[in-house]
């Protein structure tokens, strides 16, 4: 089985990891680029939800995979708001890619701007129903059942999130380069990595999660009121949903 994942700070294949169990993988990244293949087994799709919508770029390095009639299961995870029309999109984008949605899942990981929604997500309980949901579709692979899902969501998409910042930097940045490196959109250059180019940019936090010396971060209003909005968000549990 393939696991292609777009995870640029962790929740996301934390989620994969826990479905996949001690499922063999082959592990493609999301976050880099991906050569064309034709895909001779099921793969397992794992991809975060950024406003109700999938990471353009993720979907576009997915649609590389082409499915041959192949199985895949489809996965989304979210920051505990809502994940909206990602499900569905996904799913859609794994049907025109040639394979059969057998399963799907909404699962929750702690929010990836404002830290304090969902926190430790997934935690234990989370995990132990990742582990029962790769169960379950390892059981409908071994009886070679094809049915496909339905899942909520739908055309037309609401329209993705225009990002309204970039993360700043300190005066203690090193150059070190790591964030260019990391960067899954190429949106910090090698040679300025102390800039950030907001055309590119997606918000996707992982420089600020992979700084080694804490030297990015929101600036603090933009911050503030994103966690005053999410603050709602943050009182309430939401479970996994899973489809199989």
């Amino acid at each position: 089985m393939i696991q292609a994942v777009f995870s640029p700070t962790g929740g996301t294949q934390a989620v994969a990891d826990a479905i996949a169990g001690s499922m063999p993988m082959q592990k493609v990244d999301l976050c880099g680029e991906v050569e064309a293949q034709a895909v001779g087994v099921p793969v397992l799709a794992v991809l975060p939800v950024y406003g109700g919508r999938l990471p353009e770029i993720a979907v576009e390095r997915l649609r590389h995979l082409k499915g041959q009639g192949q199985a895949a299961v489809a996965v989304v995870v979210y920051g505990n708001r809502a994940y909206e029309d990602a499900l569905a999109e996904l799913k859609n984008e794994l049907t025109g890619c040639g394979f059969r949605v057998i399963a799907a899942a909404a699962f929750i990981a702690e929010h990836s701007i404002v830290r304090s929604v969902a926190t430790g997500r997934p935690d234990t309980e989370d995990k132990l129903l990742a582990a029962e949901f790769g169960r379950a579709v390892a059981a409908k692979l071994v009886a070679q059942d094809m049915s496909e899902v339905t899942v909520p969501g739908g055309e037309p998409y609401r329209d993705r999130p225009v990002m309204p910042v970039v993360p700043l930097v300190l005066e203690n940045c090193g150059a070190c380069g790591k964030c260019a490196r990391l960067c899954p959109v190429g949106a910090i250059p090698l040679n300025a990595p102390n800039t950030t180019d907001a055309e590119k940019c997606i918000l996707c936090m992982r420089c600020v999660s992979v700084c080694p010396r804490r030297s990015r971060l929101l600036p603090t209003p933009v911050l503030s009121g994103l966690t005053q909005r999410l603050q709602a968000v943050a009182a309430e549990r939401k479970l996994p949903q899973l489809f199989v």
